[in-house]
């Protein structure tokens, strides 16, 4: 396991912990201080620190379950993510893609490049090109440096990482989401005494530079203004029976600013015929003119994500209705499909609401149901991958465990180091497996460990090597775990009691060691700022002091004798 997996910038890690100081808290000397980020945009945040900062702020969503952790989604949503950005003003910048758990329909922007889609917006999405715009205009965010601009014009006595991890920043400060957002960093006075939003300026550079990102990525430009239009129509058809949503909220939209989105997309078509045909991208200029991106290994495979096959099941719709169960309570979503399903004129009856209905099923332990709706699924589309895998899943349910292990084999011998097989195939093998199959399953993962910051797949493979024999290993992955899921203290202890162990090697007792060195003063500053954990026996619990007796969150960070007014 690579040390770099504990490596976090202190600074980092304190600052996001102690998001709800108040200018009368930062007095005292003992408590813990925002640096001086100066007056100019560029100065308030290094390039590094805001991506440590976005590293965060997804590691204590993850930790809190308001992210929709799934290998499969993640893949997809980064690979249309990475399209965007190889064609948008920075494509060499850092940027990361993840679904936040989330009914609202919305999306938000963080620093270090991290945007966040709600599931309500993706489900909400008719077709790609929708779902693409809104992450090009976020991304149009990041490159304009919106962000900065946003704070510098805002109070300078407002921490910013508070207002960007609450959103009030990073999504308007008015998005659907805020209370959950506000539960996660403790900081629901912060949030309502300052909002920011960004400026009519702001979005119509990010919809200028989101709709030419749009068009070099081979997207339709209109899919914006069309949109934000179909968004507006909605609401004006019934504005007093439907809530507004938080992307109208967060982004209003006028007349004004969707005809001049019409407009740009229509000169940007015009521009596009002149252009040659044929794919242009190649190894050697994508090495050249992007950063490395851990989920694209070639960016060839970038130009073929859209589905070619008109007869075959869109790519897109799948993960749709995958992101609608997944982030929903399984047995409602059953109920949901079943009902589409039944419809006497078979509008409903598609092949991704027998796949959602499938996937809901299986989740709700109705695995022979969910083998009934993906046979003929299968049987139409014998090659298509997502299907393949959920099948497998399902028989898995079923019981099926032998035919289950055999279609993981045949998936993973064609798409080896893919995550989504790969994690699904190791968990079946170790799954009432043999001490041979959880050892072939730890191998498994272990690859997967180097360009990861989830902690299930460090707790698989910490099963895995466990069941496998390997004991230090496991412990090692399970400190891990501990520690990305917002637990240092714990993964301290867990480490040290590794090291008493009599039967380390040479080379295990220098790994543990290494990353006792690089946790420890992490764990000593968290306690000398009384910053209190679950997992942190010196902090000092300020629910009662913050928000009084009901607080029971695992982030309710002390800070001294003062309380946020």
């Amino acid at each position: 396991m690579a040390h770099r997996h504990f490596r976090k910038r202190l600074l980092t890690v304190l600052l996001s912990a102690s998001m709800v100081l108040a200018a009368g808290a930062q007095d005292k000397p003992d408590d813990v201080r925002l640096p001086d980020l100066g007056s100019s945009a560029n100065a308030l945040i290094s390039p590094q620190e805001a991506q440590d900062y976005g590293a965060m702020m997804l590691q204590q969503m993850r930790a809190l379950d308001m992210v929709v952790n799934d290998p499969l989604l993640d893949d997809y949503i980064n690979n249309l993510g990475f399209r965007l950005v190889a064609n948008s003003a920075k494509p060499k910048d850092h940027f990361a893609f993840f679904i936040a758990k989330d009914p609202v329909i919305n999306a938000f922007s963080a620093p270090g490049g991290y945007i966040g889609i709600d599931s309500g917006l993706i489900v909400i999405t008719r077709n790609e090109d929708e779902l693409a715009a809104v992450m090009a205009h976020e991304i149009g965010h990041i490159t304009q440096n919106h962000l900065q601009r946003a704070y510098e014009s805002a109070k300078k006595d407002t921490p910013l990482m508070a207002l960007v991890a609450l959103g009030a920043v990073a999504a308007g400060g008015a998005a659907g989401g805020q209370a959950a957002a506000a539960a996660l960093l403790g900081g629901q006075g912060a949030i309502m005494q300052k909002e920011i939003n960004f400026t009519r300026k702001d979005e119509a550079e990010a919809d200028r530079t989101g709709i030419e990102t749009l068009s070099k990525s081979g997207f339709d430009p209109n899919a914006m203004a069309d949109f934000f239009q179909r968004m507006e129509d909605e609401m004006s058809a019934d504005s007093g029976g439907i809530q507004v949503p938080s992307l109208l909220q967060d982004h209003p939209v006028t007349a004004e600013r969707i005809s001049d989105a019409k407009a740009r997309a229509s000169a940007l078509i015009a521009a596009q015929k002149k252009q040659p045909s044929g794919n242009l991208l190649n190894k050697t200029s994508w090495t050249q003119q992007t950063a490395p991106i851990a989920y694209v290994k070639d960016p060839t495979t970038l130009l073929s994500a859209r589905n070619t096959d008109p007869s075959g099941p869109s790519t897109y719709l799948l993960m749709r209705e995958r992101v609608r169960v997944l982030s929903d309570d399984p047995y409602r979503m059953a109920n949901y499909y079943s009902s589409l399903l039944a419809r006497k004129d078979g509008r409903y009856d598609t092949p991704e609401n027998h796949y959602g209905y499938a996937l809901a099923l299986t989740r709700s332990g109705q695995g022979a149901k969910a083998v009934a709706q993906l046979g003929p699924l299968l049987d139409k589309y014998p090659d298509n991958l997502i299907v393949r895998l959920a099948m497998a899943d399902a028989r898995l349910q079923d019981g099926q465990r032998a035919a289950a292990l055999d279609l993981y084999a045949a998936l993973n011998t064609q798409s080896p180091r893919n995550k989504a097989i790969g994690v699904a195939y190791a968990n079946a093998l170790n799954q009432g497996g043999t001490k041979t199959q959880a050892a072939q399953a730890a191998d498994m993962l272990r690859p997967m460990l180097e360009d990861t910051d989830e902690p299930d797949l460090f707790t698989a493979y910490a099963r895995a090597s466990e069941h496998a024999g390997d004991t230090v290993r496991a412990g090692e992955a399970y400190a891990q775990a501990s520690y990305l899921s917002g637990r240092p203290f714990d993964a301290m202890e867990q480490l040290k009691a590794l090291l008493k162990r009599g039967d380390l090697d040479y080379y295990a007792r220098a790994r543990i060691q290494a990353h006792i060195a690089e946790l420890t003063p992490l764990v000593m500053e968290l306690r000398k700022r009384r910053i209190s954990t679950d997992d942190n026996p010196d902090g000092t619990n300020q629910g009662q002091q913050q928000f009084g007796p009901g607080c029971t969150g695992k982030l309710c960070f002390s800070v001294g004798n003062d309380a946020l007014n």
